[in-house]
């Protein structure tokens, strides 16, 4: 029984502590910034709703509600099992891609939400303006891209617009 426990906190220690050398660490985003960010990008149903590092799942299921579809990228693949089970009930508005979203092409969407770390949001702003037709919006919690206004800034999420 010890042996199966050890392994087992192997596994998760390797699940959430691999993800450091590629981006930021699973962190939950709260509630009230959830629904701030989905308030600014103001996306209409049936619209769709990038998450770069999903983790739980809180979000898409959030966006699921407001009747959007969701992409979900999220490189843990305990927290991909996480999201499949909290999303079930909106799984034929929600799909979750296990891997790196900077090694995995992102498919398109009509905005993007991110809690990245500030070392990573120069990497981000790149991928965007080479990825996506514009405009297209990102709500960003906590951390700024550098060298770039945003829109608006409420509770903590900002907002930004590339045209």
């Amino acid at each position: 029984m010890l042996f199966w426990l050890a392994c087992l906190g192997a596994v998760v220690i390797l699940a959430f502590g691999l993800v450091l050398l590629v981006g930021p660490p699973y962190l939950p985003t709260m509630r009230k910034q959830t629904e701030t960010a989905l308030d600014l990008l103001d996306l209409k149903a049936g619209e769709t709703l990038l998450e770069l590092g999903s983790g739980d799942g809180r979000v898409m299921l959030a966006a699921a509600k407001r009747d959007l579809k969701v992409i979900g990228i999220e490189i843990n693949p305990l927290l991909v099992v996480v999201s499949l089970v909290v999303t079930w009930r909106y799984r034929s508005q929600v799909r979750i891609i296990w891997g790196s979203y900077w090694g995995k092409p992102w498919p398109r969407a009509d905005a993007i939400f991110t809690f990245m770390l500030p070392k990573y949001m120069a990497k981000l702003d790149e991928r965007i303006e080479k990825w996506h037709p514009k405009p297209i919006k990102l709500a960003s919690f906590a951390f700024v891209v550098p060298d770039r206004e945003p829109a608006e800034k409420r509770d903590g999420v900002l907002l930004y617009v590339y045209e």
